[in-house]
């Protein structure tokens, strides 16, 4: 069974990964992100990001000792501002956006 079919079942992925939305209007927002090292840095990130009004999923590339890429998917456009003050939040500097 694959990982779309046990979502579509309403079972949850224990991955702990959110998975990004099937919507073709769905917006995604790459930004860089300082200091991050582990998976709690990444969970940190990962939950301030995603109390965002809007955010439907949020995935990171780790990538310790440098800047680590986020990928924040949303129903709409979500202000820059709002994406690097839930970073500072969770501790961590913005780097920049990815292209």
């Amino acid at each position: 069974m694959t990982l779309d079919n046990r979502l579509n079942l309403g079972l949850t992925d224990v991955s702990g990964a959110r998975r990004a939305p099937a919507s073709e209007s769905a917006v995604s927002t790459s930004v860089l992100v300082d200091g991050m090292t582990c998976a709690h840095c990444v969970a940190s990130v990962t939950e301030e990001i995603s109390a965002i009004d809007g955010v439907e999923a949020v995935n990171v590339a780790l990538n310790a000792g440098g800047a680590s890429r986020v990928l924040v998917h949303s129903s709409a456009p979500i202000d820059s501002a709002s994406i690097r003050a839930a970073v500072e939040e969770a501790g961590y500097a913005l780097a920049g956006t990815a292209e």
